[in-house]
C-alpha cells in the first residue's frame, strides 16, 4: 500500500468515520484543521485529502472500525510503514492476526504474517507482540530467517 492508495482509502472513508463518531461537518473540519468546504469536497469524492489530513484522520480515528476494516488493521501502523518502510518495535501487542492476517510461515511460536488488505508483512512472537512490520517482503523474510534460526 503506497501513500496515494492510503490517501484514496482514507478520503473514501471520511464521511463514514465522521458519521460513526456522530460529528457534524463543522466539528470534523475543525478537528482535522481543514475548512468545511474542503471536507465537503472530500466527502463528495470531488477531491482527495492531502497527506497531512490523511495522517490526522488515521491518528485521531485509529480505533474506528470503518478505518480498520478498509485499511486492514491499525491505520497508524500503515501510516508509519508508508513513511518509514520498516518498523522494528518489539513492544507492540497485537491481537494475533485472526482477522486481517494470513500466516506465511510459523516456527517455534513465531509467525511471519501478511495483511490481506494492505499486503504488508509482520513478525509476531508467541504472545502476539509485533517484532517487525514492513511492506518489503525480502526484509521480512530476511528477519524471519534470523529469528527462526536462533531458536
Amino acid at each position: 500500500m503506497d501513500r496515494d492508495f492510503l490517501i484514496h482509502i482514507t478520503s473514501e472513508s471520511l464521511k463514514l468515520v465522521r458519521v460513526e463518531n456522530d460529528y457534524t461537518q463543522d466539528k470534523m473540519a475543525e478537528l482535522l484543521g481543514i475548512s468545511k468546504k474542503t471536507l465537503v469536497q472530500i466527502e463528495k469524492g470531488r477531491t482527495l485529502a492531502n497527506w497531512t489530513t490523511t495522517i490526522a484522520i488515521c491518528a485521531l480515528f485509529r480505533d474506528s472500525p470503518t478505518l480498520q476494516n478498509h485499511i486492514g488493521g491499525d491505520p497508524m501502523e500503515v501510516i508509519e510503514l508508508t513513511a518509514h518502510d520498516v518498523i522494528i518495535r518489539p513492544k507492540d501487542k497485537t491481537l494475533g492476526g485472526y482477522i486481517w492476517w494470513k500466516n506465511v510461515e510459523v516456527k517455534n511460536g513465531f509467525r511471519l504474517q501478511q495483511n490481506v488488505l494492505s499486503k504488508h508483512f509482520r513478525i509476531v512472537d508467541e504472545e502476539n507482540y509485533r517484532i517487525l512490520s514492513t511492506f518489503d517482503e525480502a526484509v521480512a523474510k530476511d528477519k524471519w530467517y534470523v529469528i527462526s534460526q536462533k531458536i
